[in-house]
């Protein structure tokens, strides 16, 4: 036994003594600005933080970011897996990006391979193990050891493989996984992806984007949790999904503050809870409360599983106003919702943001500016994102990624307001239900997420009312804004206009009787700053400016039109947008964060008066 200990730890240095050598030669790829956590990133564990905020085991987890080897190959080789490889990739970010030390297009005609050999311990090999990846786009298949062990498609969707059978038995293991991306060629989800980036539209993004890892879980476990509070009945609901659980299993959930124990429950496995809270706090803006959640599994008195969460007493709904207009309540209370259209995208990491400082930075900046809510703009974030918006108070609006959008210009006008809805392929179709059923049960647990956005500004906006009903039903506990910008059709809970640069809002005559009225973008204003654009010229934006007082003054009349149209019935508006993307200069703050074009304070002074509950009367 003690020979085997010496020689599991000898094969442990000799890897870490090879990571540290890799590590040591990689490099970003030059040529792109940075943002300041660029130089913070460490290749031998990036993104270290645990991925999964809202169902903790504390131990039994494995990181696997960090670098491995890949290839680009054509995609008639999607199966084959490669002989040699082309050089090592920082995972997870993405092959075009420069932090992943490769800063190469892949494409739909070729596929791009990741290879790496992991060391998995005695301890975790003796449960169940789970390979799981944040997210992966678009579509891949994952071998261990030379097996399969299960394909996925979805860009934007955690994922994972039961990959126990597969392994082997002594420390060491193989992954290999290829990825296939068709980019704007597909009719998947791809947000502002292009395969030739120009104006709105941004460099692709493929493969590992989100942090993988390994976790050793019992035969019996708990695989995902599902919190629903309600803040008129002073409750929360909480189910496990228990796989495979026996007849006399029991879930046992308890709800605290701090280190007190305010409610328990215990029922049967994959049945319902519901915690009724002493004098429970709502979760806001102004006091962001969380509480934390216990959930066991126990069989015979005995607990088989256990994990950590947490959930907020938070409710969205909508009433009319003194004058009829509907309005969007916040805990029963109207609360004028403003924030930044947010792109996520970064110069260095594209879709994955080059640390935790780096994901929090923005978020942080904007709780600083005065905004209470962010559009999360056709793309969604690690879930580490949506845990910062909870503790933090940030209401966000979230967008399913738009796709496949191509034959709506071919058939029909787009005429914002009076255009009709595209026909889409039944393969297209399930793809996009299919990933928007995911995303929206991935993230039901973040109470930070108010509305959700099925469409933005027609681009694939198909089956309008089924679309929305659908999602409505889905989760009954938020606001659906069917179509951002789009084809307006009298269904889901707001009707939302896009106007540039100016505020202005839906007619509240013609649609605030059944409709909350919002302005889902407008302003746009540009400001280039030397030294920190994506290039050197011909950079963009909807009005241009060239200097950051000039723009405060034209930003500070738009604040002032605002301030009159809520009163009129406006209950939420969106400005374009948190940060420069690429070529869009029309950020708060530059693509490489390093300049903020106008002083937080100046900001959130300005904004204050949006908040003035005198601004409209309830019944």
């Amino acid at each position: 036994m003690r020979k085997k200990r010496i020689l599991f730890l000898f094969v442990l240095l000799l890897q870490a003594g090879l990571l540290a050598a890799q590590a040591s030669k990689w490099q970003p790829v030059a040529g792109k600005i940075m943002s300041p956590w660029a130089e913070k990133v460490n290749p031998a564990d990036p993104l270290p933080e645990y991925p999964r905020p809202q169902l903790v085991r504390d131990n039994n987890w494995q990181n696997l970011n960090g670098l491995w080897e890949y290839a680009i190959l054509p995609k008639a080789q999607q199966e084959t897996r490669p002989t040699a490889f082309d050089g090592n990739i920082l995972v997870p970010y993405p092959v075009e990006s420069a932090l992943s030390g490769v800063g190469k297009t892949v494409g739909a005609e070729q596929v791009l391979w990741y290879r790496r050999l992991v060391q998995v311990p005695a301890k975790l090999r003796r449960q169940k193990v789970l390979l799981h990846f944040g997210a992966v786009d678009w579509q891949c298949d994952v071998y261990v050891n030379g097996k399969k062990a299960g394909s996925h498609q979805g860009g934007y969707d955690p994922f994972s493989f039961d990959i126990t059978p597969l392994l082997n038995n002594t420390n060491q293991q193989e992954i290999t996984i290829s990825v296939w991306d068709p980019s704007d060629d597909g009719p998947q989800p791809r947000g502002k992806q292009v395969k030739k980036p120009e104006s709105i539209w941004y460099t692709p993004v493929t493969g590992i984007w989100q942090t993988v890892w390994l976790e050793a879980v019992p035969q019996t476990y708990i695989a995902a949790t599902r919190q629903t509070p309600s803040v008129d009945a002073g409750t929360v609901t909480i189910t496990a999904n228990v796989p495979q659980a026996q007849a006399n299993d029991k879930i046992r959930v308890s709800a605290w503050e701090g280190k007190k124990k305010i409610a328990e429950q215990e029922v049967a496995a994959n049945a319902e809870a519901n915690l009724k809270l002493p004098n429970p706090k709502r979760w806001s803006p102004g006091n962001p409360h969380l509480y934390d959640l216990q959930v066991a599994l126990v069989r015979n008195n005995k607990v088989l599983d256990q994990v950590k969460s947490y959930f907020a007493m938070r409710k969205i709904s909508m009433e009319p106003d003194a004058n009829g207009i509907q309005r969007m309540l916040l805990n029963n209370e109207f609360v004028f919702q403003f924030g930044p259209l947010d792109q996520g995208w970064w110069p260095d990491g594209l879709y994955t943001a080059p640390t935790e400082d780096a994901l929090l930075f923005d978020i942080e900046k904007t709780k600083e500016m005065g905004f209470n809510m962010i559009r999360k703009h056709v793309k969604v974030e690690p879930a580490r994102w949506y845990y910062h918006c909870d503790r933090l108070g940030m209401l966000v609006w979230q967008d399913m990624p738009n796709g496949d959008w191509g034959q709506f210009w071919e058939n029909n006008p787009g005429i914002e307001g009076r255009g009709g809805d595209m026909e889409r392929t039944t393969e297209s179709e399930q793809i996009f239900r299919t990933e928007w059923a995911e995303i929206m049960d991935d993230l039901h647990n973040f109470p930070s997420i108010v509305v959700w956005v099925p469409f933005n500004e027609a681009w694939g906006q198909f089956k309008t009312v089924e679309i929305t009903e659908w999602t409505m039903q889905r989760d009954p506990s938020r606001l659906v804004n069917s179509a951002s910008g789009g084809n307006f059709h009298p269904v889901g809970h707001i009707i939302d206009l896009h106007n540039y640069p100016d505020p202005a809002m839906p007619r509240a005559d013609l649609f605030g009787q059944k409709q909350i009225l919002a302005l889902g973008e407008y302003g746009g204003l540009g400001l280039p700053i030397e030294g920190h654009t994506w290039q050197e010229k011909d950079n963009w934006g909807y009005q241009s400016f060239k200097s950051a007082d000039e723009l405060f003054k034209r930003y500070s009349s738009f604040i002032d039109r605002l301030e009159e149209l809520i009163p009129r019935g406006l209950s939420a508006a969106i400005y374009t947008q948190t940060t420069d993307v690429e070529i869009e200069t029309n950020g708060l703050i530059t693509y490489d964060r390093k300049v903020i074009k106008v002083p937080v304070e100046k900001l959130k002074q300005v904004h204050a008066k949006l908040y003035n509950p005198s601004l409209v009367k309830m019944k």
